[in-house]
């Protein structure tokens, strides 16, 4: 419970804030704690951080499930990506995605964060060819692969340009390449 309210805490922070402009001192001050009970769960900050990162990726690849399973079957499947992108840029809150606003800040020397964004970029293609082959099979595990890495890649943009524009159109725009690669 603890720790839960720990993470919950440091990602508020993080993804507020950035990684490199939340101290672990505000963290503590934060989620009224003692610095003791702090290190009693985490070893170092880039420990709350990788915990902070599994719990904004789980948090999210449960939501857009929900949603995009929600969503007819076909094409519109697809297209529901883009449609949880505007409900999530319409959150009070909307700071783009937390795992490239992460990987922003660290230095490159930092394997483990690294390595977790990068895990978790990998697990969301991954769905999304499974939407792909669900949805819209190319019958070539090739074809599925390269359809669903475009499609990563328009989503991505999207997010990090409405972040950047404060602006719901580059979603849109987004939505609109989307269909455009999958006809």
């Amino acid at each position: 419970m603890v720790k839960q309210h720990i993470i919950e805490t440091a990602s508020d922070l993080f993804y507020r804030k950035g990684y490199n402009l939340t101290g672990v001192n505000e963290i503590i001050k934060e989620a009224g704690i003692a610095k003791a009970t702090l290190y009693n769960h985490f070893a170092s900050k880039e420990d709350i951080c990788l915990a902070y990162l599994k719990f904004r990726n789980d948090t999210f690849i449960k939501d857009i499930k929900a949603f995009v399973n929600d969503a007819q079957k076909g094409k519109d499947q697809l297209y529901a990506l883009f449609h949880f992108l505007v409900t999530f840029f319409d959150q009070k809150d909307f700071n783009g995605c937390w795992c490239l606003n992460t990987v922003a800040e660290i230095p490159n020397e930092n394997e483990k964060i690294r390595k977790e964004i990068q895990k978790q970029k990998e697990e969301f293609i991954h769905f999304i060819k499974e939407l792909v082959v669900y949805n819209y099979n190319q019958n070539e595990d090739l074809e599925n692969n390269l359809l669903a890495r475009k499609i990563y890649l328009v989503y991505e943009s999207s997010i990090s340009e409405s972040k950047l524009h404060q602006s719901k159109w580059p979603i849109e725009a987004g939505l609109s390449l989307c269909k455009n690669i999958v006809r």
